[in-house]
């Protein structure tokens, strides 16, 4: 019987709508945990655990037979071997060796010039080549122009006491008093500020490196050389070769980052019955459908970036290895055998303790020494750089869902935004928009016209974003595969030579190996306009699946011994691999137009470095008041970690919120840095008219709200791209001797200016208690009301209701004529909120630039520094402004931007008239001002005529 294509299309159709919906049914209950590994699955990481429990025990019963004196063997087995320690240039190098095998170790501890140290380790002649590119793709300039410190800028001592030899490394220029001291027996480092220790390795001796060795050297343990979960069997060629090490830090109680995680703000002890994990963090990128809330188990992305703070100091680490990674943390008061290591500090400091364990590679370790969260981001954006400004209609509104079924429904979608008068900037199609899942193409009977499309939406600013998966489905009649297959840009199975095969959504696939240059380019090609047929300068791409995805794979993903480019093996890389297709895809959209424009790339896996490409979300979430909660550590710990760019679909992508949660998460969601809606495609649709009304208004409300806020998001974005600084902060960083605010993870700070409070329980009304920082008066932003800190108030709130306050001492730019686009907005004037802090004056900061080009490194921006003192407002130019053509041509294109209003807020006394000068020319005009005598006076500027690229000042009389 012959079937025509279009029957043949739509039984391939069904046939995947059918595979999704058992996919969907099969997580409706819960995750399926056994499908992902815990540590007592990976041999590895229950070799490292099983060793660290035995070093525990064996201290244990030496110090409890009062025996004397503790033995420092007994402690680790690695001890420096005499006369290898040298101090040359910016580097400190050691020979170390096990007790055991006396296979001698290269340690090299290299000092930057800000008091960061960078310490690595691997065999010192191994018998193979460990992985150690990953440096290449995660450091600025590939790691080969960090700024180390220079000769002089260094002084080592050595001395001898009791028998026992230490050197330290003393920063001669640093008032901060950073030095390092190595210890040689056994092996270990502390990092000291002011001769007080503040982070220390192999303090608690569980630093083990499996060197490399060849299968007939002695006996093997199970899991070294081949390993078996449930079906899937790991050949592990090259046997065991992983790395642990024990990173202490001495005086703290508090530690964040490491991401992804659904679990709370401050990390969890990972070897505690109470209120604890039984398991360690795990940093191993995977598709986890519906994950599970509180839990360490591994998601879509891995940044192995610590933050520990303290009310004193705030000091950070690295752990910059791409293999599987686990991290046990432990909370605990000083014991005897780290006051044997901490000699300087008192027994009963506080400490936190984490046992860093990875696959493969090597140990490449950067601390971090602040002493504050500034210093740190500071330091860390030395090596890794910071977050570009992105494309200004990226942070606005996103509507997505999968799918929307063709262009009419694209369109009617659109329309009924402006019918509402509902602003967006983007609207997404998922996998059905393609022919077949082949990615770069249309299915032709839904989307017959692609471009007349586009230009329908563009008309009033809209840009469209398709997805594309890394699997290219294998089929000799689609040229994007036939293409790749030829020139041999796939990973290859572990023979090394055939193709790596999976599947995924488009059945049988292959995957680009982006380890392979030639690959790179490639990819970045097929998102070039001649290429990618029936795309424009309006479209932009959403890398998803890409941690890879692999629906027949161990774990849901590639086998860890598939081969990359150089010979290497998928599990040195694993953590990479999504980073590296989301920056040949953005590299991809960066080069298809000249001059080049900056791209727009949404990925769904991550690895430090990732913040350059693009943005992340935080993945496969549930519409539940649970998984609502949750979005908000989960958003902090990736901002925490540098990853400011994201965001949490909004509403949830599993299953149908009611109408007051998905209003609840529109209402927090437009305070992500990323802000997009998204839905499965078994799902009703949700789309905010939907629901009806009050609810329509109040999500209206809530999109509304952050267009007028995107001047305050832009400049934030212009700061995170000077500073690495998050967007989105938790209440500690900006209280920092605040200890009631460490644990916070409910509420938290927009940039320096704004605490947002969100509602993440259900009921029509409630009361909220909130803790309000500081000596300091904080103003309700809807409703202009000032409440006073450091005090609890109570709030009683309703739908309609959000809780977020503007801090006293903030001057807050925004545009209030509402359009349909970010793109409708871009000569609208602006208004400046000032609210007045208690000693009576204000700051703040406006960025405009194109949003589009990279002109604004050439000085095509305006910046300026807004002050209130002295009952006086000025503009004035920031200090990165320069003199450049570029800037001429923006600020003359720019001249007719005003501000049209400015309303200060928290005056002691109403004010009739106020002095305007500008470029040399003074005028007078009038205020209007009210509710003095209350807690809500403010007073109003209309029009003051000043303009945003212009030196001025008013003085209110």
């Amino acid at each position: 019987m012959r079937v025509g294509p279009g029957f043949m299309l739509q039984r391939v159709g069904m046939f995947y709508l059918a595979v999704a919906a058992v996919l969907f049914t099969q997580v409706a209950l819960a995750v399926k945990k056994e499908d992902f590994k815990t540590c007592d699955q990976s041999a590895f990481c229950q070799r490292h655990r099983q060793f660290a429990d035995a070093a525990l025990q064996e201290f244990q019963e030496v110090s409890g037979s009062g025996a004397g004196r503790l033995s420092t063997q007994t402690l680790s087995p690695y001890s420096v071997i005499e006369g290898s320690v040298h101090l040359e240039q910016h580097t400190l190098s050691a020979l170390v060796e096990n007790s055991d095998d006396k296979v001698p170790l290269k340690i090299e501890i290299s000092f930057l010039s800000s008091g960061t140290i960078r310490v690595r380790g691997q065999e010192d002649a191994p018998l193979l080549p460990r992985f150690d590119d990953t440096q290449k793709y995660v450091l600025r300039n590939g790691g080969s122009m960090l700024p180390y410190a220079a000769s002089h800028e260094l002084q080592l001592s050595s001395e001898v006491t009791d028998g026992q030899s230490t050197h330290t490394v003393s920063y001669t220029n640093s008032s901060l008093g950073f030095s390092v001291r190595m210890t040689e027996q056994p092996w270990s480092l502390t990092y000291l500020c002011k001769g007080k220790p503040t982070m220390q390795l192999n303090t608690k001796g569980l630093f083990k490196l499996e060197h490399l060795r060849r299968k007939s050297d002695g006996e093997s343990v199970d899991g070294e050389w081949e390993e078996t979960f449930r079906t899937w069997t790991d050949t592990k060629p090259r046997g065991p070769e992983s790395i642990g090490m024990d990173i202490s830090f001495v005086g703290y109680e508090h530690v964040y980052g490491i991401p992804e995680h659904a679990s709370p703000l401050l990390l969890k002890p990972t070897r505690s019955k109470d209120g604890g994990y039984d398991q360690p963090y795990r940093l191993y990128n995977l598709d986890v459908f519906e994950y599970e809330i509180d839990n360490p188990m591994s998601l879509y992305g891995s940044v192995p970036f610590m933050l520990a703070h303290a009310t004193e100091s705030t000091v950070g680490m690295l752990w910059l290895n791409a293999a599987e990674t686990w991290v046990d943390v432990t909370y605990a008061k000083a014991s005897a055998i780290t006051s044997f290591f901490r000699r300087s500090s008192s027994g009963s400091e506080s400490a936190v303790d984490t046992h860093w364990i990875s696959e493969s590679g090597v140990m490449d370790v950067f601390l971090f020494p602040g002493p504050n969260a500034g210093e740190v981001y500071r330091q860390y954006a030395e090596i890794v750089e910071q977050p570009p400004l992105p494309r200004d209609f990226a942070i606005g509104h996103h509507q997505s869902r999968w799918n929307y079924i063709d262009e009419a429904d694209v369109l009617a979608v659109s329309d009924k935004m402006h019918e509402h008068g509902i602003p967006y900037d983007v609207i997404w199609l998922d996998i059905e928009h393609t022919d077949g899942k082949r990615y770069y193409t249309w299915d032709g009977s839904k989307f017959p016209n692609p471009m007349a499309m586009q230009e329908k939406l563009g008309h009033d600013g809209h840009k469209l974003v398709t997805v594309v998966d890394p699997h290219i489905k294998r089929d000799t009649s689609y040229n994007v595969w036939d293409e790749a297959n030829k020139q041999s840009l796939f990973v290859k199975d572990k023979d090394g030579s055939s193709n790596f095969q999976g599947w995924c959504w488009p059945g049988d696939s292959n995957w680009v190996d982006c380890l392979n240059q030639d690959a790179v380019e490639w990819l970045g090609r097929q998102y070039h306009l001649d290429r990618y047929n029936g795309s424009s300068p309006n479209l932009f791409i959403w890398n998803d699946m890409n941690e890879p995805a692999i629906f027949n794979g161990p774990e849901i993903t590639m086998n860890k011994d598939a081969k990359h480019h150089g010979g290497w093996e998928h599990r040195d890389v694993h953590n990479l691999y999504g980073m590296l297709y989301q920056k040949a895809t953005a590299e991809g959209l960066q080069s298809r137009e000249t001059p080049n424009k900056r791209p727009f790339v949404l990925s769904r896996s991550y690895f430090v470095g990732s913040h350059r490409y693009g943005a992340i979300w935080t993945g496969d979430n549930t519409a539940s008041w649970e998984h609502l909660r949750a979005s908000v550590p989960m958003i902090l710990s990736n901002n925490i970690a540098g990853m400011h760019f994201v965001g949490a679909d909004v509403g949830g992508f599993f299953g149908n919120p009611d109408s007051m949660l998905l209003t609840r998460w529109y209402q927090l969601g437009m305070w992500y840095p990323f802000f997009r809606a998204h839905a499965h495609i078994d799902t009703k649709r949700r789309e905010p008219w939907v629901l009806g009304e009050p609810y329509l208004t109040y999500i209206r409300d809530a999109i509304r709200e952050r267009y007028r806020l995107l001047p305050y998001w832009y400049t934030l974005f212009r700061e995170a791209s000077l500073t690495s600084m998050p967007l989105v902060r938790p209440m500690w960083m900006e209280f920092p001797k605040e200890k009631s605010l460490f644990g916070e993870d409910k509420a938290f700070m927009v940039g320096s200016a704004i605490m947002v409070v969100p509602v993440t329980t259900p009921g029509e009304q409630q009361t909220v208690d909130i803790f309000l920082p500081q000596q300091e008066k904080w103003y309700d932003m809807r409703k202009g009301t000032a409440y006073h800190g450091p005090l609890m108030h109570s709030f009683s709130v309703g739908l309609a209701d959000t809780l977020v306050f503007a801090r006293g001492g903030s001057i807050i730019p925004t545009r209030e004529r509402q359009r349909r686009s970010s793109a409708l907005m871009k000569r609208d004037p602006f208004t400046l909120h000032v609210y007045i802090s208690r000693a009576g004056t204000a700051a703040g900061r406006l960025y405009v630039d194109d949003g589009e080009t990279y002109d604004y490194k050439d000085g095509a921006f305006i910046e300026r520094e807004l002050a209130f003192t002295n009952a006086t407002l000025t503009s004035r130019p920031s200090a990165r402004t320069v003199d450049s053509v570029a800037r001429a041509e923006f600020a003359e294109n720019m001249a007719r931007v005003r501000i049209e209003r400015i309303v200060i807020a928290g005056l002691r006394s109403p004010i009739s008239t106020a002095t305007v000068l500008e470029d040399g020319r003074e005028r007078h005009i009038e205020l209007g001002c009210g509710g003095f005598g209350g807690d809500n006076a403010e007073c109003v500027i209309r029009d003051p005529a000043v303009h945003i690229s212009s030196d001025w000042e008013i003085a209110l009389s």
